[in-house]
């Protein structure tokens, strides 16, 4: 079985594999936090694609933290057979207010 590095380029899926990204959530009730996230390895999807799922807790700021559990969407090509996955989703509530965090993870190798 051939090894695959974090910056190889390769066709298809990679079955074992993972996404990093860094991230800020939106501005709510006068701040923001850092998200830090690692998502699990790749979950088969029925039309040959797949997702990551990835739950955790954004940074401490202004005296609290907020939980997350969320799906990402889909594999999206990007040039020299690389992929990320876009995400889109809300924080839990703490101090009456939560967040929303957006954006692309990191590029992994594979292109499905």
């Amino acid at each position: 079985m051939k090894r695959v590095a974090k910056d190889d380029f390769v066709e298809g899926f990679v079955a074992h594999h993972n996404h990093g990204s860094v991230d800020y959530t939106s501005v709510d009730n006068g701040h923001v936090h850092q998200c830090l996230d690692v998502t699990s390895p790749p979950i088969q999807t029925e039309d040959g694609s797949h997702i990551h799922y990835t739950e955790g807790y954004v940074l401490y700021e202004d005296g609290h933290t907020h939980y997350y559990k969320a799906y990402s969407g889909p594999a999206i090509p990007v040039v020299n057979g690389m992929h990320v996955h876009y995400y889109d989703f809300y924080t839990s509530e703490a101090n009456h207010h939560r967040h929303h965090v957006k954006g692309v993870d990191q590029p992994a190798p594979g292109t499905k």
